[in-house]
């Protein structure tokens, strides 16, 4: 018997002055004969501002099992029905004020949502919060990964200081801790993402001279793409085609955008080189981060929409009020239906992300959607009133993470979401975890 399959090692990247790319799961990195490797599950935590109201059942139904009518908000992921699980009743206690702390519910509650830890009330750098459930398992799983994890976000992190009462901005700007006292910044520049992506740091300058000349990364490395091209299987061209077509979508997105930057408008809420448009840019940094998990450059990534209190409107639903302001909506109609528009075109977002990964292959027959979860919510329901109690989340889980969606999960009253969070970890193959923050034992999912 003559084996001809061509063998390459998983970890191959195409390389030129300037940029290393790394390739996706392809057939030929499987040797003749082997058992290909079980795919592993991504975690995304996905974390939208200033609370998800839930006033008439529109986020999570009334009742509790097989979900048969999507909620109004809930309305874009009806394609993703079947991967939907709505836990309730889960609260982040830590998120509570104490009896000498001034106002900061939206401090408290972003630094509570991945740790189950209190805010230290502080405008300095004594910051003091706790590890969050993403740097646990990027604790894992960078072991096996070039980044151990990814912290993205769609605003500015760069405000310093004092942003309400005594609480520093740096707890607003972030969902994700090393540590204890190291929050850890969300990147919110797209350029800044592909060059971590696909850049190398040894010569700046060629790649410098490529976007001057409005030139792909891929120019820099055809040579190497089409002598691969002839050693692999005629599926595994088909991958490759695919992978490098999104690329150079990507870039050219990028540049349109840099392009748009230097003209004379007006620039207020997204860094230069973003899109103007939010879901043009929410679209962008995602389809870099699909990029990222297609390549296994890491499998954790946290996701923040907009930073707490984000005052972003979003003029492309048909109105131009600001967020923050709407949500403490007093029970006036107006502002109540406006706020439900943000939460559903937020969803909205979502569902395109989730229709990127069920379209990007992940070995053998999988989607990058059957071997990864994500964590989408908020910090707060009813921002009106900044409750955090019975917290609006959404779990859409693939079919390869052991968990079964398409219901509704009433947990026991003033369950913490951090049991959830542990949960989660478990599912995804991380191990050695026992508790996380104020977390009191594990979660029942469908399975």
């Amino acid at each position: 018997m003559v084996i001809t399959k061509k063998y390459i090692p998983r970890r191959t990247f195409l390389r030129a002055a300037g940029a290393a790319v790394a390739l996706p799961m392809l057939d030929a990195m499987t040797p003749a004969f082997a058992v290909e490797a079980k795919r592993p599950i991504r975690m995304m935590f996905m974390q939208v501002p200033n609370g998800i109201m839930n006033l008439k059942n529109e986020f999570a139904p009334k009742d509790e099992g097989p979900i048969t009518t999507m909620p109004r908000s809930l309305e874009p992921m009806a394609a993703f029905k079947d991967n939907l699980v709505i836990p309730t009743n889960l609260d982040q206690n830590q998120a509570a004020g104490l009896d000498f702390e001034i106002a900061g519910d939206h401090p408290r509650a972003a630094t509570a949502w991945l740790t189950g830890a209190h805010a230290k009330m502080t405008s300095g750098a004594d910051l003091k919060g706790g590890i969050s459930a993403d740097q646990i398992a990027a604790r894992q799983f960078g072991k096996e990964t070039q980044l151990a994890s990814l912290e993205i976000g769609l605003e500015s992190p760069e405000v310093i200081g004092s942003c309400e009462a005594a609480y520093a901005c740096a707890y607003y700007n972030t969902i994700s801790w090393r540590n204890d006292s190291s929050p850890l910044p969300m990147e919110n520049r797209p350029r800044a993402l592909f060059e971590r992506l696909f850049g190398e740091t040894t010569d700046p300058e060629i790649r410098m001279a490529l976007r001057k000349e409005d030139r792909s990364i891929i120019d820099t490395i055809n040579a190497s793409i089409k002598k691969m091209r002839l050693e692999l299987g005629g599926t595994d061209r088909s991958k490759i085609d695919q992978y490098i077509d999104a690329i150079r979508d990507v870039e050219r997105r990028m540049q349109l955008a840099e392009k748009q930057a230097g003209n004379d408008l007006p620039q207020v809420t997204s860094p230069v080189g973003a899109p103007e448009v939010f879901s043009d840019y929410f679209k962008l940094m995602t389809d870099l981060l699909v990029l990222a998990w297609q390549t296994d450059m890491t499998r954790v990534i946290t996701f923040m929409m907009g930073h707490e209190m984000s005052g972003r409107a979003y003029p492309e639903i048909g109105f131009p009020d600001a967020h923050h302001p709407c949500t403490h909506h007093q029970g006036d109609p107006e502002k109540i239906e406006k706020t439900t528009k943000i939460n559903t075109f937020h969803v909205k977002q979502l569902a395109y992300f989730c229709d990127r990964l069920a379209n990007t292959k992940d070995g053998g027959d999988g989607s990058l959607l059957d071997n990864s979860m994500t964590l989408y919510g908020a910090a707060l329901s009813d921002a009106n009133l900044h409750l955090y109690t019975d917290l609006p989340l959404l779990l859409t889980a693939g079919k390869n993470t052991g968990i079964k969606g398409g219901v509704m999960v009433k947990y026991p009253k003033r369950t913490p979401m951090t049991n959830l969070l542990v949960t989660m970890l478990d599912k995804a193959g991380v191990t050695g975890v026992e508790s996380l923050g104020d977390s009191k034992g594990r979660l029942s999912l469908p399975a």
